[in-house]
């Protein structure tokens, strides 16, 4: 689940880990992603093969300080935010990003609102 993957690369780049290793997930591979081109993470890799998949994650820092200073989760396994293409705005005055799962897939705040696409709001991430 990405909130467990987003957890973990938190704790990790506040004690100043290089990298970290977590366990495979088809929807983390599309979050990572995400991360990686919005500047989050440094890189990401798939190793290893069936069950024993895992991600190889490279932490990004700038200056000594990681890339990911917070993160508000928003929808849970419990609980369920939905909003409309309106609805979604700008993190932290554009600093930040937010992650939606629309009908056309996993995509960042600003693309679903450039797509005119609501859907659920994962989290957000500055």
């Amino acid at each position: 689940m990405y909130i467990d993957l987003l957890t973990k690369i938190k704790n990790a780049q506040a004690v100043k880990k290089e990298s970290i290793k977590v366990p495979y997930s088809g929807n983390d591979e599309i979050i990572l992603g995400i991360l990686k081109k919005n500047g989050f993470i440094e890189s990401f890799e798939k190793k290893g093969r069936s069950l024993k998949k895992i991600f190889s994650i490279n932490l990004k820092y700038e200056n000594g300080v990681g890339a990911i200073s917070g993160i508000n989760v928003f929808s849970k396994p419990s609980r369920h935010l939905y909003l409309g293409y309106k609805e979604i705005r700008l993190v932290r005055g554009g600093y930040g990003i937010s992650v939606v799962s629309t009908s056309k897939g996993v995509m960042t705040g600003k693309e679903a609102r450039k797509a005119k696409l609501g859907g659920e709001l994962f989290f957000e991430i500055y």
